[in-house]
């Protein structure tokens, strides 16, 4: 199906390549066999480098060949020469590599500075953004304190120029007592008024109450029958001895009456 075939893909179960066992005949020396160092996914499949190398080591094979033998002085001095000539270009081939590794890291390089450009600047543009919004609410909070104060000069300017001229106006009383937040309900104490101050006005005071005099003669206008309390001693429901003891079958009608209940 479409999800197994999504799930286990070629790709994701994908091996090395197979290599079979071989056998080298004596006296011969595979090609293939200098590029024992070269394995898959490590130089496999070769790409544009990698036959560079491959022709570059043909080019020694070919060159060693070519190489004279050293059976006479001249052929010494010809060899020398072919080696310092092959070493001038060895290292001529390793000299370039090494530029073009350079470059690859320069560019790398570049690569990551770019990116750590973009984001310090994305980094910048926030804080500066962040700024410029605590800037522009505390601008909004000082315009509001300032529309705020404005209104309140406003009204005070209203109120002053109802009376510019310093007329008198004659008092309504309708109207302070139709208003709860006046003078009347409400006085304020810069203009001279403290509620404390009163505070005894409504206190009781009576001499009949505050004064010993005044409490003797109330004591006096009590009818006499007033003061005297008379309280009746109820009966005694069951019979009582001479001693203040209940008898027996009191006691036991007592017992009944609350098993009864």
């Amino acid at each position: 199906t479409l999800g197994t075939q999504t799930d286990y893909r070629d790709g994701e179960a994908q091996t090395d390549p197979y290599s079979p066992e071989y056998i080298v005949r004596s006296g011969s020396v595979p090609e293939i066999l200098r590029l024992a160092t070269l394995t898959w996914g490590r130089g496999l499949p070769a790409g544009q480098a990698e036959m560079e190398i491959i022709d570059r080591i043909r080019e020694k094979r070919a060159w060693e060949a070519a190489l004279p033998p050293m059976d006479s002085p001249s052929n010494v001095a010809k060899r020398l020469k072919m080696m310092e000539a092959m070493e001038r270009k060895e290292w001529a081939d390793r000299e370039e590599e090494i530029h073009k590794l350079q470059k690859v890291h320069l560019e790398v390089f570049k690569k990551l500075l770019w990116r750590r450009e973009e984001n310090q600047n994305e980094l910048d543009a926030m804080r500066l953004n962040n700024h410029w919004q605590n800037h522009q609410k505390a601008k909004e909070e000082k315009i509001r304190k300032i529309q705020r104060d404005c209104a309140l000069m406003l009204r005070k300017l209203i109120a002053k120029r109802k009376n510019c001229m310093g007329k008198l106006e004659r008092r309504d009383i309708i109207k302070e007592y139709n208003d709860f937040s006046s003078q009347t309900y409400a006085p304020l104490s810069r203009i001279g008024f403290f509620p404390d101050n009163g505070s005894d006005y409504y206190a009781v005071k009576n001499y009949y109450l505050n004064t010993f005099a005044g409490l003797c003669e109330l004591e006096e206008s009590v009818q006499h029958s007033g003061s005297q309390i008379k309280i009746k001693v109820p009966k005694a429901k069951w019979t009582i001895t001479k001693t203040g003891y209940i008898r027996r079958s009191g006691r036991l009608e007592a017992v009944l009456a609350q098993v009864h209940q």
